[in-house]
């Protein structure tokens, strides 16, 4: 008896575990998902309802409130979504939502330039957990946008190339999925500092790589290692391009006291977020302003930062 216990512990180690869902499919714990060395711990993602990803969409004839879709013709054709425009969806990444003023913002930036479709994706159900499980929930997230885009695809014969999917921090990783499961057809990724912590240096799988989309474009602001420096951001390049402003580790206007940091103009709240992750979370208040600043920013194409140093 012993031994067949002993045996039934070891096989469920090796083995691993499976759950399946209608519509999107079925997700492992097996390796590279879980059980290597990035993430040891063995965690299947949490079921859709209770990740309960929602599809927020902006337009510029609603710039200010959102219409509610789900991954359905009909309520996609009831709303001001228009299948003539491109359409850009925006995933915000741990213990955000897509509430948050940032999403928004960068929707009515992008509406001084463009008709456009800007869908903010709240995933609050799912980031607002451990760190570990909701690098696993991402995969549902990626699942449901990959659903939706396929749905927008065969109900509308909607373009791919014409779809632009943006994410921060395990966004970026959910917008990975989200094109790893298009077969990287859709027209482009931007990372918005891509979480570095059970990603950096995993299987081209599990994170966000070029592979994902026509086009994989990569900011980062906060690429010091998580350890000693508390660096949420990767330091490994996963795009076509992969900018590192400031030198991608340390932001200009990071260096506040503690007080002056956390009593921010914006509230307490965004105070204390900028001041836990001050670094981080510029990298979407970069791309904000790049939309309407293009010529904004000098780059130097280099093949790294200690070429570019030397």
């Amino acid at each position: 008896m012993l031994l067949i216990w002993a045996l039934s512990l070891l096989l469920g180690a090796v083995v691993g575990k499976e759950i399946c869902f209608p519509r999107l499919g079925c997700f492992s714990d097996d390796s590279p998902w879980a059980g290597i060395a990035q993430r040891p711990l063995k965690i299947l993602p949490w079921a859709p309802e209770d990740v309960n990803t929602r599809f927020l969409l902006y337009t510029n004839e609603n710039p200010d409130n959102y219409q509610e879709l789900i991954a359905d013709p009909s309520t996609i054709t009831s709303s001001n979504f228009r299948t003539d425009r491109k359409t850009r969806f925006i995933i915000h990444g741990f213990i955000d939502k897509g509430e948050e003023n940032w999403l928004a913002n960068i929707c009515k930036n992008l509406f001084t330039v463009e008709s456009v479709n800007c869908i903010c994706v709240d995933w609050k159900g799912g980031s607002r957990t451990g760190y570990t499980q909701a690098s696993q929930n991402i995969r549902i997230v990626g699942a449901e946008v990959a659903y939706f885009v396929e749905v927008l695809q065969s109900a509308f014969d909607y373009s791919l190339s014409d779809v632009h999917i943006i994410g921060h921090s395990l966004g970026s990783h959910a917008a990975g999925e989200a094109g790893r499961r298009t077969n990287g057809t859709v027209g482009r990724i931007t990372g918005l500092d891509p979480a570095e912590p059970c990603f950096e240096g995993t299987p081209e799988l599990v994170r966000l790589d070029p592979s994902d989309a026509q086009f994989v474009d990569v900011i980062h602001t906060d690429a010091a290692p998580i350890i000693p420096n508390l660096g949420f951001g990767m330091s490994q390049t996963v795009g076509h391009l992969d900018f590192f402003p400031n030198g991608g580790k340390q932001m200009p206007g990071c260096e506040k006291n503690v007080l002056s940091q956390i009593v921010d103009l914006d509230g307490i709240w965004e105070g204390t977020r900028d001041f836990v992750a001050c670094n981080h979370l510029r990298s979407y208040k970069y791309y904000s302003n790049s939309i309407l600043n293009p010529d904004g920013f000098a780059g130097f194409p280099c093949a790294s930062y200690n070429a570019f140093t030397a």
